[in-house]
């Protein structure tokens, strides 16, 4: 992922993210049960999400200039998505980490076809998104606010941290012994 202070207009537009939406609703999902939605932050709400975050840094015990740097957050990136997922608990076909890897598979989806066409994104979470005056504000009851997506155009060439190694997550399955 591309960090949000390296991440310049444009963003994408309504088409782009319309294509990422339309990746999203690709992700494994038993019973089609979408549960996952997602919700644009328009550049005019950015102060009132702003308010929020700053809010939500006091409630956590920070004093007021960490506070007011929250604030400024919520002025990363050109374009903010929030990511909202919905889990049936009581769904009697469907589990709940089936839901989960579903709203999982509609974020790397989302993600993955945001890079392809060529813009840099990334998902922000961390305890705000936990805040009860910042869930409240994204959620209906039921609902979970898992974090937001900062997307623009790349100032820097996205990169991994550590060399992955896919062997350490791809080998073979070894039976029980009977």
């Amino acid at each position: 992922s591309v960090g949000p202070k390296q991440l310049v207009e444009p963003g994408p537009g309504e088409q782009a993210l319309l294509t990422a939406a339309r990746a999203a609703l690709r992700a494994p999902d038993h019973k089609h049960l979408v549960p996952f939605r997602f919700a644009i932050v328009a550049p005019e709400q950015r102060d009132a999400l702003g308010r929020l975050f700053e809010a939500a840094a006091l409630r956590a015990g920070e004093s007021p200039e960490p506070a007011a740097a929250e604030r400024r957050r919520a002025r990363n990136g050109p374009v903010l998505v929030a990511l909202v997922v919905r889990i049936d608990a009581s769904h009697p076909q469907v589990p709940e980490h089936e839901q989960w890897i579903c709203a999982g598979g509609a974020l790397a989806n989302f993600l993955n076809a945001l890079h392809l066409m060529g813009y840099g994104a990334k998902m922000l979470s961390g305890r705000k998104a936990a805040d009860p005056g910042v869930h409240a504000a994204f959620c209906a009851p039921g609902e979970t606010l898992v974090g937001w997506m900062a997307m623009g155009t790349p100032t820097t060439q996205a990169h991994a941290r550590v060399e992955d190694d896919p062997r350490a997550v791809l080998g073979p399955w070894t039976p029980p012994r009977e």
